[in-house]
């Protein structure tokens, strides 16, 4: 017979008999180095005995690292993403304003700190400027640019003069450039040489001959300088400034000179800026000349990186619990195992380095499949992106070849920590004396008291939620959620019992043989159940609050959008409405209100925990005659009516934040940066529906790039014929009828909101996966650790029916747990942000709470009964 292989240096020597004292054990230090032998034979052989438990890890690693890539890949996507240089292709340099607005505060107890943010209006370049650049040594030629919208045929387009588009360069393809004031370029397939085209500017429609044809894009009109100066407006601005540099001087060097000429002829951007903030002009090169031209991109960008780092981190988080509980539970199945082994004298490094090698093959492979899957998920996304139009046309975002070494990189972190979770898992059956190594210990007293501190943590939280608004309120909440379902995690055992407790009757009773087993089961297995429970409540909380925070906001935003909204009418025109048609409309029989507005944005400056911050918001400017019959924004406190420049009115919610009422005065910056401090006339409640703030209209088309984008909201006494008559009254402006167009058109949601939406849908796909993955885990490696249990109740009698019914009714008390656990950790958070953020009640859409609640119930069935078929069978060995 083969002699059994020795342990060497790994059993003790025995101590006599006439000593009492217990066997010293060997510490780390002077225990003798384990022989790569053996803990490579326990690796590869307990890799082989474990395979369906690996099988189990390896799945959870995979997902582990394709979501860890993808998110890498977004966020550094996101972070070389710029704008494509199109129209200043052919400049050197372009001189523009400054599009960022800042905003410096001192934190309490630190240094000086300050918040940047982008500006979605034009902010304007001093006319004055074009000669100081011109005189610059190496210039060729500096051309002002001026951009502003045009209506031809029905839709719109671009007008510029014709000297900018040298700096593209567009040329033409046929045809001459405009001379006369009637004259005009147009892009290839608008309008053919010689025709007679009628555009509308500003309202105002007039008839020009096309003289040319010109590459570039199809939506551009050129005209002469002179007439474009005319029709832009602004006196005195230009958009931007494109410099040519001479034959032999480079950009670099033409750089430095364009920018000292700048500074020294002490050129402000146009607009009254904040003070301590940047008005000064910006000299661009590369890349950066895009940003001239495509205000949004920048800070599309930004919310675009706010939005993915923030989802990142709660995706990695997941991914560790996920990651540590699968692993843990994996090896907790191979307890006796690793005890028996110790008890046999394996020491604490030959259990780490089995376990450690053991693990890492598992995760090195699972990791490269994740790695390689990354790539098309982060394709899935910028396609999901695109579709939903949630980035602007301006914003790029580069894939170059070396960011998909990304991938690889968190392939390495997911490895590192699967060994990490394997060592913490293993660390206490290694540490333990060979003689305890077989000994069962229950979860400690240090374990409940680490789960009541984040219960209270988190309950602490949900309670300043409530208490605070905005931002700090959305935080708050969010960190109750997290600590919630932490402690809902370490407490699980704890939470397993109660259930088992108030569960145990109604199965007992009406369950039958099945039920009164599945009771004692439960009962008898604590442990066991809390790491069943644990994943579940990890997949209920999350989702219930990632989705019913947003349905939230979006059904109460819906709800006040539908009460405000009380025209029905929507008039607008491409290239702008004309001169009085305000009026006219309002002159029409069967007109009973009429109100125009235009969309923008302003810039909320204010400290949060004594750090600077400043706040991107979407406004509406207004004409006040009679705006509640065609929006109406429930009016509190003083009078809309009396909403002029230098007015604005406030939300009821942003008025408690800024502790402003009526005859107060708010700070604000508009969208071109340019600062105001406005006096307060009104306070309304609707706020989700209409926004935080309502500007005179006359007030935000001093600060716009155009007018282009104002429309009319007509509210009618039912009289048929209205809308033609409306139509009739503003010729070449279209008149859109019905609720729908109504809301769209008084709508304040910015794209940043369908951004966010896009990349919070995926953030609960992801959570989704993952969680799903880690629950079909858990449940699958216990079932595989219970096949011993059901062969002896097969053997000592048990029918396979009854057993089905057992584990049927297991599978219900562990999904029914979960659920009512996870709801309960997600109800406290989302209380708190409801009440802080729409003063109602959490809300779920009926069709997502079904959805969530099946795939619980269907992942926990297939994690509990299908591993045990073959026990169920009667296949399982006897001996």
């Amino acid at each position: 017979m083969r002699r059994p292989e020795r342990w060497s240096g790994s059993r003790p020597e025995p101590a006599p008999e006439s000593d009492p004292r217990p066997t010293p054990e060997p510490t780390s230090a002077s225990a003798p180095r384990a022989r790569p032998g053996v803990t490579s034979l326990l690796a590869s052989r307990a890799a082989r005995t474990h395979r369906k438990a690996w099988a189990a890890v390896f799945a959870a690693l995979v997902l582990t690292s394709a979501l860890l890539g993808t998110f890498a890949l977004a966020v550094v996507s996101a972070a070389l993403g710029h704008a494509p240089v199109e129209r200043y292709a052919g400049a050197d340099l372009v001189v523009a304003g400054d599009q960022n607005t800042r905003y410096t505060a001192k934190p309490w107890g630190s240094e000086p700190e300050t918040a940047t943010t982008g500006l979605t209006e034009r902010v304007r370049v001093p006319e004055a400027a074009l000669g100081v650049v011109r005189a610059v040594p190496g210039v060729e030629a500096a051309v002002a640019d001026r951009v502003f919208p045009v209506g031809v045929k029905g839709a719109s387009a671009t007008g510029r003069p014709w000297d900018a588009a040298r700096l593209a360069p567009f040329t033409l393809l046929e045809g001459r450039a405009p001379q006369r004031p009637g004259e005009v370029v147009v892009g290839a397939g608008r309008a053919r040489t010689g025709e007679r085209v009628a555009l509308r500017v500003d309202g105002e429609d007039t008839a020009y001959r096309v003289v040319g044809v010109a590459e570039g894009p199809r939506a551009a009109v050129y005209f002469t300088a002179r007439r474009a100066r005319d029709l832009a407006g602004r006196a005195g601005t230009v958009d931007a400034i494109g410099v040519v540099a001479a034959p032999g001087v480079s950009a670099d060097k033409l750089y430095g000179r364009v920018r000292d000429a700048v500074d020294e002829a002490k050129l402000r951007a146009a607009g009254n800026r904040a003070e301590g903030d940047s008005a000064g002009l910006r000299v661009l090169t590369g890349d950066g000349r895009a940003t001239a031209e495509h205000l949004a991109a920048a800070p599309a960008r930004a919310t675009l990186l706010e939005a993915l780092g923030a989802i990142a981190g709660t995706v990695a988080m997941i991914a560790v619990l996920v990651v540590s509980s699968t692993i843990v539970q994996a090896l907790r199945q191979r307890g006796h195992e690793l005890g028996l082994l110790r008890a046999v004298g394996a020491t604490p490094r030959q259990l780490r380095g089995a376990v450690g090698r053991e693990v890492g093959r598992v995760a090195v492979a699972a990791s490269a499949v994740g790695a390689i899957l990354a790539v098309p998920a982060y394709v899935g996304l910028r396609a999901l992106l695109d579709a939903r139009g949630a980035l602007p046309d301006g914003l790029h975002l580069p894939l170059p070849p070396w960011l998909l070494a990304a991938p690889l990189v968190t392939a390495a972190v997911t490895v590192l920590v699967a060994r990490l979770s394997a060592l913490f898992a293993v660390g206490r059956a290694a540490k333990v004396r060979p003689a305890e190594a077989l000994r069962e210990s229950p979860p400690g007293t240090p374990r409940r008291v680490t789960g009541l501190v984040l219960l209270g943590v988190g309950v602490t939280a949900a309670g300043a939620a409530a208490t605070q608004h905005g931002q700090a309120a959305a935080a708050a909440a969010s960190g109750a959620a997290v600590s919630m379902v932490v402690a809902c995690a370490v407490l699980g055992p704890w939470i397993a019992t109660g259930a088992m407790r108030m569960l145990g009757s109604p199965l007992r009773r009406f369950g039958g043989p099945g039920g009164r087993l599945a009771a004692a089961n439960c009962a008898a297995s604590a442990t066991r159940l809390g790491a069943a429970i644990t994943p579940i409540v990890l997949v209920t909380a999350f989702s219930v609050v990632q989705l019913a925070a947003g349905a939230t906001l979006t059904h109460e935003a819906r709800a006040q959008a539908r009460e405000a909204a009380r025209a029905d009418l929507v008039v607008r025109a491409d290239g702008g409405l004309p001169s009085g048609a305000l009026d006219r409309i309002r002159s029409v029989p069967g007109v009973a209100a009429a109100t125009e507005v235009v969309p923008s944005t302003v810039v909320l400056a204010r400290k949060e925990a004594g750090s600077p911050l400043l706040e991107r918001l979407p406004v509406l400017g207004v004409t006040p005659e009679r705006l509640t019959r065609a929006l109406d924004p429930d009016v509190r406190e003083g009078g809309i009516g009396g909403l002029r420049p230098g007015t604005v009115a406030l939300s009821a919610d942003r008025a408690r934040a800024l502790d402003a009422k009526p005859g107060s005065t708010v700070a604000l910056r508009f969208g071109d940066g340019a600062a105001g401090r406005l006096r307060v006339v009104a306070v309304y409640e609707r706020g989700l529906g209409t926004g935080d703030f309502l500007l005179s209209r006359d007030e935000v088309l001093r600060h716009t790039s155009g007018a282009g984008a104002a429309r009319v909201l007509v509210a009618t006494d039912g009289r048929a014929g209205t809308a033609r008559a409306v139509g009739a009254a503003v010729p070449g402006a279209r008149v859109e009828p019905g609720a729908g167009a109504v809301r769209a058109a008084a709508r304040v949601e910015p794209q940043d909101q369908a951004l966010g939406e896009v990349v919070g849908a995926a953030a609960v796909g992801a959570i989704g996966a993952f969680t799903v993955v880690a629950v079909l885990s858990t449940l699958t490696l216990i079932s595989v650790g219970r096949r011993p249990e059901l062969a002896l109740l097969r053997r000592a009698g048990a029918a396979r029916a009854q057993l089905r019914r057992m584990l049927h009714a297991e599978a219900a008390a562990i999904a029914f747990t979960g659920l009512v656990v996870g709801a309960a950790a997600a109800l406290v958070p989302l209380l708190a942000f409801s009440l802080s953020f729409t003063g109602t009640l959490p809300h779920l859409p009926p069709v997502q709470a079904f959805l969530i609640v099946t795939v619980v119930a269907a992942t926990a069935l297939a994690g509990t009964v299908p591993p045990l078929w073959r026990v169920l069978r009667g296949r399982y060995p006897t001996g």
